[in-house]
């Protein structure tokens, strides 16, 4: 009888390690492609690139994962400004990990 409580709790102990650890692993993912999307919009600001209004996709790697990332540029209400929304996937997934909007000034 004994044995058989020792069993049930090892196997409860197992799945909840492994529900953390795949936790743990989509959090991380999450934040290295917020990182991916903060750079794109980096390399933006810092290039004082005008960004035409257009959809670009690239490749990215961070944390020694590869990421594929969306860039939408639209117009916004006020003239010299663009609206850029940067999406950032895991290369064999069409769902987002990361979304970031920024704004660029015409330089």
């Amino acid at each position: 009888m004994a044995l058989a409580v020792l069993a049930i709790a090892l196997a409860a102990t197992a799945r909840s390690m492994g529900a953390a650890i795949d936790t743990t692993a989509a959090l991380r993912d999450r934040t290295l492609a917020r990182w991916v999307a903060e750079d794109r919009l980096a390399q933006l600001e810092l290039g004082r690139e005008w960004p035409a209004l257009d959809t670009k996709e690239g490749s990215s790697d961070m944390g020694g994962r590869a990421f594929r990332w969306r860039q939408q540029t639209s117009a916004s209400p006020v003239a010299r400004m663009r609206r850029v929304e940067v999406s950032v996937f895991l290369p064999e997934t069409d769902s987002p990990l990361a979304h970031m909007t920024g704004f660029l000034e015409q330089p």
